[in-house]
């Protein structure tokens, strides 16, 4: 999707879903008593259903949002934390388990606390005197490649990735990761002068920390520079479309882009052959990091690299420099008020480094095979609702729906976790040292993405893990993945009404699948080749239903007393398209489901039809509320809008959801017959 970030029930839900269910009562698992019966539904639906959850669900102090996804995602962190504290007292060299054997050892060091604070900065030291050594821009190219094949990514990231121009195989990819700030918008609109002010800040902190003599000289340089790299950094929306993030080079081409940095040395470094093919996206971008290369001072990048450094570092090292980092990262820039407790800060280094290691343990304590495979019937049953959809289509000429169906066809299914598990042979890490794991840790994944560049791309590989409570699309693998923590309450449920889970999980698997379709995932075929498979009559088609949702969206002012603050529509185009298929799609399914059935599509559960506690679910699954600060970084840079404008401008276009609660003219949620958009 992804979402805005204990599957118990999964086999019995997922058999709810199959055969209707027969009931001894009316209990359910949808509190009616958490509805504002003092809102009118088509006014306020997201109120309606959720506004006297979350005026009783602050927001807790080490938290920038709260809500359904949040709280899930806080009982993985403590399944996960019983798993690697078991590790880290049971782990020995004896232990044939290599993935819980690091996973303890990691987990040990990162709450070490007492050797972290003896070793201070001394586990850096050799990255900053390499950076206090680069005296030219061939010294800094040349820092910039071995940085990466240490695992450090500096002004911009180097990974494998699927060949947008043959999904059959694997091909390095350079991209822009040169700010701290959200996006480069922060650097210069006057409505961020605060957030500037704070960052500068924290660049003083962090650098007096790291022993410079001059920090206030040194964050200006590094700012700067910073800056300017904004410049040419691509905006969240530009960052969205297919064009700006592959472009196929080798090192002859990419040093005439970039003549001050020599991409066959890069290459070598990290392994690869000279004249291997890799991509550099968007060249606008590269370009001006060349031009920069060459003009900046030396000691100008020596200050922007030494703070960036320290802020890499910074999670890992002593407590002052992680009250520094929080200081901007978390309460200047989000609003969070207090940083999350340690052993949650150091399961998010696992799972960001070892995360697979994590999922195989997750999985075997919650999530059986079972469960697996009837969720995999599920989502069976939502793909055949988007086919049905697709076949249906009014606006969409026979030759591209043809080739929309054999995208289709070609999707991959993946849920609750992986076939095959990831091999951590060769790993190495440390009971007392946090930092050197980390380093470890990164090189080694690095080097294994190394190994896969040029080999087969593997379509059943998995890029998420097990015990993430979100669900994704990958257009470069064309694959919808579902993860084994969002497979239970209050997306799945085993003494649920089938109205109940299609409006959760239903309308979730929907809502991946039209990923697939969206002004981002049509550029794919169904390999994952970018390519253009559609008519220009049924592209102008398309291109009129979603700008009308991008105007929609623009609309939307989600700040009290903020009212030039918007949802970008056109950022959250991919998103909102999703939302209002997925809906549409598990609506379908439903049906599909209580036509077998007529006197259960008859029967109300709490007082409501089914197609009323289908919408309700729905609404819930996406209820949450955000800081305000956390609210303007997401404008500024999520693809997704926020929680309410989610259901409200979702159901505004599902006439439906007008019928099943008898709106009337006048009525604020539903939109007129004439602008309400329908895409698939």
């Amino acid at each position: 999707m992804p979402f805005p970030r204990h599957p118990f029930a999964i086999v019995a839900c997922v058999v709810v879903l199959i055969a209707t269910p027969s009931y001894a009562n009316d209990a359910s698992p949808f509190d009616t008593s958490e509805l504002d019966r003092t809102v009118v539904p088509c006014m306020d639906f997201d109120r309606f259903v959720n506004a006297r959850w979350l005026a009783a669900h602050p927001i807790p102090a080490d938290e920038v949002r709260w809500g359904v996804f949040d709280q899930l995602a806080l009982e993985s962190l403590r399944i996960q934390r019983d798993i690697a504290d078991q590790a880290a007292k049971t782990s020995s060299p004896a232990d044939g388990d290599i993935a819980k054997r690091q996973i303890g050892l990691l987990y040990r060091s990162g709450m070490d606390t007492a050797a972290i604070e003896r070793a201070g900065i001394t586990p850096l030291r050799p990255t900053l005197d390499a950076i206090a050594r680069l005296k030219t821009p061939n010294d800094i190219a040349t820092f910039l490649g071995r940085a990466a094949a240490d695992g450090q990514s500096f002004v911009f990231t180097f990974d494998v990735q699927g060949d947008y121009r043959d999904a059959r195989k694997q091909i390095a990819a350079a991209s822009p990761s040169a700010l701290g700030l959200p996006n480069r918008d922060y650097y210069v609109d006057a409505r961020y002068a605060a957030e500037r002010k704070a960052y500068r800040t924290y660049m003083i902190d962090l650098l007096r920390l790291g022993g410079d003599v001059s920090p206030e000289r040194s964050a200006d340089d590094a700012f700067a520079l910073e800056t300017a790299l904004a410049a040419v950094t691509p905006s969240p929306v530009e960052a969205r479309q297919p064009a700006n993030q592959f472009n196929a080079v080798r090192a002859t081409d990419a040093d005439r882009l970039m003549p001050h940095f020599r991409w066959a040395r890069y290459l070598a470094a990290q392994g690869l052959p000279a004249d291997a093919a890799f991509s550099l996206a968007p060249p606008a971008f590269f370009s001006g990091v060349d031009r920069w290369l060459a003009s900046a001072p030396p000691a100008q990048w020596r200050a922007y690299l030494r703070f960036h450094a320290l802020d890499t570092a910074a999670p890992y090292l002593t407590q002052a420099f992680q009250d520094a980092a929080f200081a901007f990262h978390g309460r200047a820039l989000t609003g969070q008020q207090h940083d999350k407790p340690r052993w949650q800060r150091v399961l998010g280094t696992i799972n960001a480094s070892m995360g697979e290691a994590m999922g195989q343990l997750y999985v075997a304590r919650t999530f059986s095979p079972e469960a697996k495979q009837r969720a995999q019937v599920l989502v069976t049953r939502l793909l055949a609702a988007l086919k049905a959809r697709i076949e249906g289509l009014d606006w969409m000429s026979e030759t591209t729906k043809a080739r929309a169906l054999a995208k289709w066809e070609a999707f991959v299914p993946k849920v609750g976790y992986p076939d095959r598990w990831r091999d951590w042979s060769g790993l190495d890490l440390s009971p007392v040292n946090y930092y050197a794991n980390v380093r470890a840790l990164a090189r080694y994944n690095h080097h294994d993405a190394m190994a896969r560049v040029g080999t087969p791309t593997d379509r059943t590989r998995w890029s998420v893990l097990p015990q993430t409570v979100d669900a994704f699309y990958r257009a470069e693998d064309n694959s919808i993945t579902f993860p084994a923590a969002i497979l239970q309450p209050p997306f799945f449920y085993a003494d649920g009404d089938d109205a109940i889970n299609y409006g959760g999980i239903g309308a979730a698997i929907g809502h991946e699948a039209t990923h697939g379709f969206d002004d981002a995932g049509r550029q794919f075929d169904g390999q994952g080749n970018q390519t253009d498979w559609w008519t220009s009559d049924d592209n102008r088609r398309f291109n009129a239903r979603a700008d009308a949702l991008v105007r929609q969206f623009d609309g939307y002012a989600p700040l009290p007393g903020r009212p030039d603050v918007h949802v970008n529509g056109r950022l959250t185009l991919g998103e909102n398209i999703a939302d209002l298929g997925g809906v549409h799609i598990a609506y379908d399914a439903l049906q599909a489901a209580l036509k077998a059935d007529p006197a259960e599509a008859r029967r109300r559960i709490g007082g409501f039809t089914q197609d009323q506690r289908f919408f309700l679910a729905f609404a819930r699954i996406w209820r949450g509320r955000m800081r305000e600060q956390q609210t303007l970084v997401y404008l500024a840079s999520n693809p997704h809008a926020p929680p309410h404008e989610r259901i409200i401008g979702t159901l505004g276009n599902v006439p439906t959801f007008a019928e099943a609660f008898q709106c009337k003219a006048g009525d604020a949620m539903p939109r007129p017959k004439s602008e309400q958009v329908r895409i698939w």
